[in-house]
């Protein structure tokens, strides 16, 4: 998140990736290919958390289905308020990616984004929830949104918090995934090279450009750091290389785009409000959502005006 900020071209990356539709230094989702065979882990958590390699879920609450996906390097913590507040009247899946802020990775130099998307379709598949709502952050949502698109039978409705069918728009009006490439194996390759003191400086020095909560801020330097390395550089070099728009026109799934605005030091309303109305115009059925004070983590920033919104997205 923090790494994409400097490659996506200075000018654009400086207004805008406040805004990001990725915060490439934390956050991500994942499919697996093939049926995932959710186990059990650990004997005080065998109820609630479940892992197959690629994802791990813990689930809290009884009622409709949710599924919470983080981004880039987060943890699924990201969500923890969200889930405590909807357990209450919701069952809540709150999914974490292999690779980040912990989660063991042992995948090498191998695909991610893909293979966890398929895990999550898996993981709908194999505990029987029936068309379940899916919200993701980041790289959360791009995955939310990949999700839909694959697999339209599994999923009720996706919202996708301030991310973007394709993060490499942010370099420009004819940024294509061939053009993104160089700057994806830069931004790959700088993340496999440095060594631990530049990457929490890296870190530290982006945080308050994605959020103004100063807890969040940290939180996300601590779960980047305890990232595994491999995954984070092909984390994102997928992330810049995936286009999803092409798939946009022929969506079944209703899908709500929310995203931030800041007019002290985050993306400017009128850039944003641009951005995400050509990116996302080409679904059907749409649902665009300003949040106004906030940065990449509106969840944190504004959280009432978040929740509220996830109240009516999960009331339709």
């Amino acid at each position: 998140m923090f790494i994409m900020r400097r490659f996506a071209g200075r000018a654009i990356l400086r207004a805008f990736l406040v805004a990001s539709a990725l915060a490439l230094a934390v956050g991500g989702v994942v499919l697996i290919a093939g049926r995932a065979e959710a186990q059990a882990v650990d004997d005080a958590e065998a109820e609630a958390v479940f892992r197959d390699g690629r994802i791990s879920v813990e689930i809290v609450g009884q009622g409709p289905d949710v599924i919470l996906i983080p981004g880039y390097g987060s943890s699924r913590e990201v969500w923890r308020p969200l889930a405590e507040r909807l357990s209450a009247t919701h069952r809540v899946h709150l999914v974490q990616y292999a690779g980040f802020a912990g989660e063991p990775w042992t995948h090498g130099d191998g695909p991610l984004l893909a293979p966890a998307v398929a895990a999550v379709a898996g993981y709908i598949e194999a505990q029987g929830l029936e068309r379940p709502a899916v919200i993701g952050h980041s790289m959360g949502g791009l995955s939310a949104l990949l999700l839909a698109q694959a697999r339209p039978d599994l999923v009720g409705r996706i919202m996708s918090v301030d991310s973007l069918p394709f993060f490499s728009a942010l370099f420009g009006p004819t940024a294509t995934v061939e053009s993104a490439r160089p700057f994806a194996a830069q931004a790959a390759a700088r993340m496999l090279s440095g060594d631990e003191a530049t990457l929490r400086a890296g870190q530290t020095a982006g945080a308050p450009g994605l959020s103004k909560d100063a807890a969040t801020q940290t939180a996300m330097i601590d779960w980047v750091m305890a990232s595994d390395r491999q995954a984070l550089a092909t984390g994102i070099a997928e992330v810049m290389t995936t286009d999803a728009r092409p798939g946009l026109s022929a969506m079944t799934v209703p899908v709500w785009a929310i995203y931030a605005a800041d007019a002290d030091g985050g993306a400017p309303a009128a850039m944003a409000d641009a951005m995400w109305s050509s990116q996302w115009a080409d679904v059907p059925d749409l649902t665009l959502e300003r949040v106004d004070g906030s940065r990449h983590f509106i969840m944190a920033d504004q959280p009432e005006a978040f929740y509220a919104i996830v109240d009516r997205f999960l009331a339709e």
